[in-house]
């Protein structure tokens, strides 16, 4: 069986998989990180949402062979790590505005939310309405208002 090496959460890790297998089931069923959600499988609902190299990316529409052993994967549990706390901003706003109601999606939400962030820093504005519309997870609990506001007080302590 093929080996893949990749950065997940801050360690370095070498897998056994198919080229095939999506990247979803090799970090659930094989590495046992189970904060990214599966949800559709086809790169719609968004409930793995992770990050590449920074950037949000949904595994559950990529091939593992695609992952280059340079690549960086943060999951929801590697997301403190980055900011060196035991919960990142974003979940801290989370918790603080009792965004969660069945909580499936929310580990996707809060990794689209971080990645957007981001993103908008990096074109040289704060995450503004424009920016909360183009984050296109799927809440089917339908929290969305709570989400809206959450990003943005999460945005504040970043």
């Amino acid at each position: 069986m093929p080996q893949h090496t990749f950065k997940l959460n801050g360690k370095q890790i070498t897998v056994d998989a198919e080229d095939s297998e999506r990247l979803l089931w090799v970090l659930r069923d094989l590495l046992g990180v189970k904060g990214p959600k599966y949800g559709c499988g086809l790169d719609v609902c968004k409930a793995c949402t992770s990050h590449i190299n920074g950037k949000a990316f949904n595994p559950c529409s990529v091939p593992v062979s695609k992952i280059k052993p340079s690549d960086e994967i943060t999951t929801i549990e590697g997301l403190p790590a980055t900011v060196g706390k035991d919960l990142h901003p974003m979940q801290e706003a989370w918790l603080e505005l009792d965004v969660a109601q069945c909580g499936y999606c929310q580990p996707g939400q809060i990794m689209a939310a971080v990645a957007k962030v981001r993103q908008a820093r990096a074109a040289g504005h704060e995450i503004g309405d424009d920016d909360l519309d183009e984050i296109r997870n799927i809440c089917r609990c339908g929290t969305y208002a709570r989400i809206r506001e959450a990003v943005k007080q999460g945005a504040k302590d970043m």
